[in-house]
């Protein structure tokens, strides 16, 4: 039997004085009453135990049992006269709690009024006993209904339904009782009762929402005349959502946010884009023409119009606001991450680092896309994790109930296609997107929310979608009964001006006349489009200023970016001393007096130390660095350690933030187990700051799989595409030690068919004096690229592995190709040369070295990509009459082969050499990038090393 069913047999008139007084004990010390009716009390939801409080000391003399017939006196003033009357007041407590609950199940939410509110039971009076005959009874409910209804702790049981009908089930379907915070529920259940939003619009705000509606209907059919057939994703049907905007940043701006990020897929990003980042009308009609969004001495292939993002500043009630709208390729959801992270950046950037509400997010989604996206809920999972939280982010959903040609049945299950959000307990406002003021109180609702509490909330505004998917679809071929609607039915401009007009509020003549004013406009715009001209990007201002495009000069990607000794010594004091008290592990204490050995003997610098060189420098250089990732603190390989726990009371300290009282921060932060998220975040951190040094590890390297889009339609082509620049540094851990085929491969050979247009670094680097120079150079060029780093794992440990203090001192520079280190003798005499690249280097040195071979010759390449041709080239003329053999560990379909065959053939001929084109030396083509046997692992890697050295023969 439920809690409140025992409850309620046990509210009868015998019971009802001692149970009260049971009660008011339990409440002052639950340890002293039975422990049975302890278990009773501690069970009851929110509004039970209310009713029950409002009911201790009020008069309890006894009235006819509802078993006799006799009609219920009206409970005397101040609380329940009775049984019956208690049994009526527990009743009612859980009506109330239902249409809380359930309410929005009978909400009027579909605007083309297709799909009928099915009827709830839960919200059936009759359930809870209150039949008929009894609606007009007067019940007891204490201060439940407050504000709802005035300070009123009695009323007819037909008058609570009304009540809670009106603020329920009617233009809006509230979601929020199932978080678990009651603060938060307490605040949107006064909010939503006790606002009473529809007597308090006023005009002014009225005829606000009549311009706005204006402003996005008009644009949509000036674009629908004027440019037949082009597609666009016009937003016919959600234009409410341009208001909606509107709302939303107006109310947090007066609260003082000073940022806004948008993040959007491509319908009615047009429509965002002049309405409400205020992008030229003029200039958008160009590139409906077919004119680019960039100067024409920019380089970029450009993209289509409404992928493209755009930036502005504005006023809002006297405070300036900036609003960015994020470019977003055709993978929907794919900005969600990056606009979190990019609002990140902004905040850590003025220092608001604690509540996080000077700047917002504000993320639009396709109700199809929401629910069907796992990028969603990966966004929403990030949202109150220390490393990744933003203060709370705005969702809106522009819910056409449709997704491309597919209904909502066959697009998500349970009820709605926002039910994600309820995982993480997300508010949920559904609304009516022919109701323009519901809309427009839900918007303002929903922006104090996340001020309030500085969390998520989703408002989803369900419309429609008057045209197809684009503006060439037929969609009557799917959905015929629901076009044949849309056809019937009003504009969202026409229905609220019909409504003002009928209220008095504007004329017909008013609003045609803003009408055509609006048109004119256009049509002006629309002239001066066939001569304009861009003349300026905005991807070098703000943050960005004083950086410049990269061009075509390799040498400017090789600076000198050593450092003084004296500083690094510093910062090897800091990596080494244990603050006085922390217990360190005792296996971390070793390694540190091994660190404390390199840096007193200036030899043997590991993987580890030479990465905290690099982290600590720039630091110094006042330059922040943000790390995150799965297990990145310690390292997947426990080799980082660069936060150490306390060993008796789990505090955390990190001693690269230690090194000396002027210096930036870094920031390393273990992520949540998620690759597209969090590596799209990181992407849309350093869009924003191109002085903090920004990194994802991947905790083996081909986890970034999962990732694959943020890499593909982001990082390797947002420059290109959007005029967007990153210094993102992604550490792929990679190498084959016969861990099998998920822990080998980082699958290089996916990102060097990425490489054009001296887009990103690739590298496999074998130094930690090399990894030291090119974590640097990210930051001391004059241009930022992505830089992705094939991140060793056994080498991490190797005793070969290692670099002299000398090697990040003054003078230094990352190097692209390594030659050959050991005296082989006359160069002349080498009949073979090796290039190769990453850790294979250390399994063939080793086997050279102990054979005792002195005419094989091998060569490092460090960067794949841009390809160091001249490097290589002088590397190579010291050979001209030895054979060249390319070797990788990889199999032959992957790695950096068919990448570099045909270049090494180029160097070769800049060199003057011999040679035509390299032997390949590798593993041989294979579905599976690595054997999970150890034995055939061990048996490949030594045949390609003896192969490669000229050992044995190949083929």
């Amino acid at each position: 039997m439920a809690v409140s069913d025992v409850l309620a047999t046990a509210l009868n008139g015998a019971n009802i004085a001692y149970l009260a007084d049971l009660y008011a004990q339990w409440a002052k010390d639950p340890k002293s009453v039975d422990p049975s009716f302890d278990i009773l009390f501690s069970s009851l939801g929110d509004d039970e135990a209310a009713v029950l409080k409002d009911a201790v000391g009020a008069s309890w003399a006894p009235r006819p049992s509802i078993i006799t017939g006799d009609e219920p006196a009206p409970a005397p003033k101040g609380g329940p006269a009775g049984g019956l009357a208690a049994q009526d007041s527990l009743a009612i407590a859980r009506l109330i709690r239902a249409y809380r609950e359930y309410g929005h199940q009978e909400a009027s939410l579909d605007p083309l009024g297709l799909k009928e509110p099915h009827k709830t039971e839960e919200l059936d009076p009759a359930t809870y006993g209150f039949g008929e005959k009894d609606l007009n009874r007067v019940v007891f409910f204490g201060s439940l209904l407050d504000p709802l209804l005035k300070g009123k702790n009695t009323a007819k049981v037909s008058e609570v339904v009304a009540a809670l009908r009106s603020v329920y089930c009617q233009s809006i379907g509230a979601e929020y009782m199932y978080a678990r915070n009651h603060e938060q529920r307490e605040w949107l259940r006064k909010r939503l009762e006790g606002d009473n939003w529809r007597a308090h619009v006023t005009v002014e705000e009225q005829k606000v929402i009549l311009a706005n509606l204006t402003e996005a209907e008009g644009f949509e059919s000036f674009c629908q005349k004027r440019y037949v057939g082009a597609k666009r994703f016009g937003l016919e049907g959600g234009e409410i959502s341009i208001p909606a905007l509107h709302a939303i940043i107006d109310s947090c701006a007066s609260q003082g946010v000073t940022s806004v990020a948008i993040g959007m897929a491509h319908r009615g990003r047009l429509n965002t884009l002049v309405n409400v980042v205020r992008k030229p009308y003029v200039a958008i009609f160009n590139e409906f023409a077919g004119g680019s969004f960039k100067p024409d001495n920019v380089e970029g292939s450009g993209d289509v119009k409404y992928h493209l993002g755009s930036s502005t500043d504005v006023d809002v009630a006297g405070k300036a606001v900036h609003i960015s709208l994020q470019p977003n390729p055709s993978h929907l959801e794919a900005v969600d991450p990056v606009v979190c992270g990019k609002v990140r950046a902004i905040q850590d950037d003025a220092g608001d680092t604690e509540k996080r509400l000077s700047s917002l997010g504000i993320i639009i989604h396709g109700d199809a896309a929401f629910a069907g996206q796992g990028i969603v809920y990966e966004t929403f999972a990030m949202s109150q994790l220390p490393g990744y939280r933003t203060g709370g982010t705005v969702h809106m959903v522009v819910n056409n109930q449709i997704g491309f040609t597919t209904n909502p049945e066959c697009g998500h299950s349970g009820i709605y296609g926002t039910d994600v959000a309820k995982s993480i307990e997300a508010p949920v406002l559904h609304v009516n997107g022919d109701d323009a003021e519901a809309v427009i109180y839900v918007s303002r609702l929903a922006a104090d929310y996340r001020q309030a509490f500085a969390s998520d909330i989703v408002l989803d505004i369900v419309c429609y979608r008057r045209h197809g998917h684009n503006e060439t679809d037929e969609p009557v071929f799917t959905q015929p009964i629901m076009y044949k609607a849309i056809a019937a039915h009003d504009t969202p401009h026409t229905l609220y001006a019909k409504r003002l007009v009928k209220a008095g509020v504007v004329t017909d003549d008013e609003v045609k006349a803003q009408w055509d004013a609006f048109h004119a406009k256009l049509d002006e715009d629309y002239k001066a489009a066939q001569s304009y001209k861009v003349n300026k990007a905005d991807w070098l201002e703000g943050g960005w200023k004083g950086l410049v495009a990269a061009g075509h000069d390799p040498e400017r990607a090789f600076p000198e970016t050593g450092v003084a000794l004296d500083a690094l010594r510093k910062i090897g004091e800091a990596i080494t001393k244990v603050p006085e008290g922390f217990h360190l592990n005792s296996k971390i204490a070793r390694q540190l007096k091994a660190k404390a050995n390199m840096f007193s003997t200036g030899e043997g610098f590991d993987w580890a130390t030479g990465e905290a060189l690099g982290f600590g420098s720039l630091l110094l250089d006042e330059h922040r660095v943000r790390l995150s990732g799965e297990d990145c603190q310690r390292g997947t390989f426990s080799q980082r350690h660069a936060v150490w726990i306390d060993q008796v009371n789990q505090t955390p300290f990190t001693p690269l933030n230690h090194i000396q009282d002027k210096q930036a921060k870094i920031e390393i932060w273990n992520s949540l187990l998620s690759e597209y998220g969090v590596l799209g975040f990181e992407y849309g951190y350093s869009v924003r700051n191109p002085q903090t040094l920004v990194l994802w590890e991947a905790q083996f390297g081909d986890f970034a799989n999962c990732a694959q889009v943020i890499i593909d339609q982001f990082i390797a082509s947002g420059e290109t595409k959007w005029l967007r620049m990153s210094g993102l540094v992604m550490l792929l851990p990679h190498g084959y030690e016969g861990q099998g085929p998920e822990h080998s491969s980082a699958r290089l050979e996916r990102y060097l068919q990425l490489c054009a247009e001296n887009n990103m670094f690739v590298c496999n680097i074998t130094t930690p004096a090399n990894y030291f120079h090119a974590l640097r150079r990210q930051l001391k060029l004059d241009y930022r690229k992505p830089m992705i780093l094939m991140e060793p794992k056994s080498l991490l440990r190797h005793k070969l592995a290692v670099s002299a203090l000398a090697d990040f001192g003054p003078g230094t520079r990352f190097k692209p190709v390594i030659g050959e280190i050991d005296d082989l003798g006359a160069d002349n005499k080498v009949r073979r040369v090796v290039i190769c690249s990453g850790k294979v280097y250390y399994d063939l040195l080793a086997e050279r070295r102990e054979k005792g071979i002195k005419d094989v010759a091998i060569l490092r390449l460090e960067q794949l990509y841009p390809f160091p041709e001249a490097a290589l080239a002088a590397e190579l003329k010291r050979y001209p009459e030895a054979d060249i053999v390319w070797c990788q560990e990889e199999t032959e379909n992957g790695g950096a082969w068919h990448f570099a065959d045909r270049r090494i053939e180029a160097a070769l001929v800049a060199a003057g050499h011999k040679a035509g084109r390299p032997q390949y030396v590798g593993r041989a083509a294979a579905a599976s990038p690595a054997t999970g046997l150890a034995r055939i692992h061990a048996a490949e890697q030594a045949d390609l090393v003896e192969r490669a050295l000229g050992l044995k023969k190949s083929g």
